[in-house]
């Protein structure tokens, strides 16, 4: 192969385009980005950056090598995977012999696209600069991003409600880390209201929940992500019934195709998490140059979240069911090591306010219970 593009900017993107030449390609690498900035990190937009505590460059990942061209501005509309060529907005065309895609997901909108949401770097720009000036919030969804972006709601002294048709958390965790975590934000002054009959937006300040109308200075949506595939249509690639893109076990799609991030879908179900994004870039390049011979990519489920109060990591599958080992610290403190077994004798480790370094985590939730690491 003389030149093989990445589609995407993440940091699926960079570490396939980076993985690339750790793997011994010398061809061209070009990376066909549509966000104008240069790759960087979410996990602080929806904490210091959101706050307003930390610049924007601090998100940004550092350059690709000069020997990676990294082009931004550069938004994928088509694909023709027969001729191997990528059509970008205006127009261009770019040709390749192998192709990486790492378009990720965009925020889910519930209101055409004038939602306030914490997906890109300028959407949290955007938020922190009407928080700034904010009494008031109210954050729907209580995933993972709701309840952070409630968090630093709060920590700017903002009245906070999250809105959610369940319980935060429930449907991700479980109901005990469930249970832990909304504990834990009603005690930080967030207020937690459950809507099973739905939730409508009527304005930017106005929602519905069944019966009652809630209104608040900001609202800020945070209702899951929808995969980057529309520029897929008419190309022959599989999508899932999720919508994402279709990999096998080595992160290829096609002859000559493959894939990372939050993009994927494997086994019908996408799994939009830092780690995995990093572990697929790597897997999506070694089996784009070695093809069979290449390992088969092994899923890391590792996760964490801060909100609350609470610094929560996570090795193993979710979500949880039952009452955890508890096998260091306490749980009325809220700083402890805990551990599931689930039936198949497999672990979920996870550790909550309590240093203990990730491997050691991972090595717990990894498999079969092993016995506890002394000094955990």
């Amino acid at each position: 192969m003389r030149r093989i593009v990445v589609v995407g900017g993440s940091i699926a993107a960079l570490t396939a385009a980076q993985s690339l030449r750790a793997e011994g390609f010398d061809g061209q690498v070009t990376v066909l980005s549509d966000e104008a900035h240069r790759p960087y990190s979410r996990v602080p937009l929806s904490k210091g950056i959101l706050a307003g505590r930390e610049p924007v460059e601090s998100a940004l990942l550092p350059e690709p090598g000069d020997d990676i061209e990294f082009r931004t501005g550069a938004r994928a509309t088509r694909l023709d995977p027969h001729a191997r060529v990528v059509t970008l907005a205006d127009d261009t065309q770019v040709p390749y012999q192998g192709l990486v895609v790492t378009t990720g997901a965009r925020a889910r909108r519930l209101n055409g696209g004038s939602d306030l949401v914490v997906r890109t770097l300028d959407d949290a720009r955007v938020v922190a600069s009407r928080l700034a000036t904010a009494r008031s919030a109210i954050v729907l969804g209580g995933g993972f991003l709701g309840m952070e972006v409630a968090t630093t709601c709060r920590t700017l002294g903002l009245e906070v409600t999250v809105v959610d048709l369940a319980p935060p958390l429930l449907r991700l965790l479980g109901p005990w880390l469930s249970d832990l975590a909304v504990a834990a934000a009603r005690d930080h002054g967030i207020g937690v209201r459950v809507a099973p009959d739905g939730v409508t937006l009527l304005d930017e300040h106005t929602v519905r929940c069944g019966e009652s109308v809630l209104e608040a200075d900001v609202i800020v949506c945070a209702v899951g992500d929808v995969p980057n595939t529309s520029w897929l249509e008419g190309s022959g690639l599989p999508l899932a019934a999720d919508g994402g893109l279709v990999a096998d076990e080595r992160c290829l799609v096609a002859p000559g195709i493959a894939a990372a991030g939050d993009v994927v879908s494997r086994h019908g179900r996408r799994t939009p998490h830092w780690t995995n994004a990093v572990e697929q870039g790597r897997a999506a390049a070694a089996a784009l140059l070695h093809g069979e011979k290449a390992r088969p990519y092994c899923p890391d489920p590792y996760f964490w979240t801060e909100q609350s109060g609470l610094d929560i990591k996570i090795s193993g599958e979710l979500p949880l069911t039952g009452t955890p080992e508890v096998l260091a610290g306490s749980v009325d403190d809220r700083s402890a090591l805990l551990r599931w077994t689930h039936d198949d004798g497999t672990a979920t480790a996870v550790a909550v306010n309590h240093r203990l370094p990730i491997v050691k985590l991972k090595r717990l939730g990894a498999g079969p219970p092993v016995a506890t690491p002394s000094g955990a």
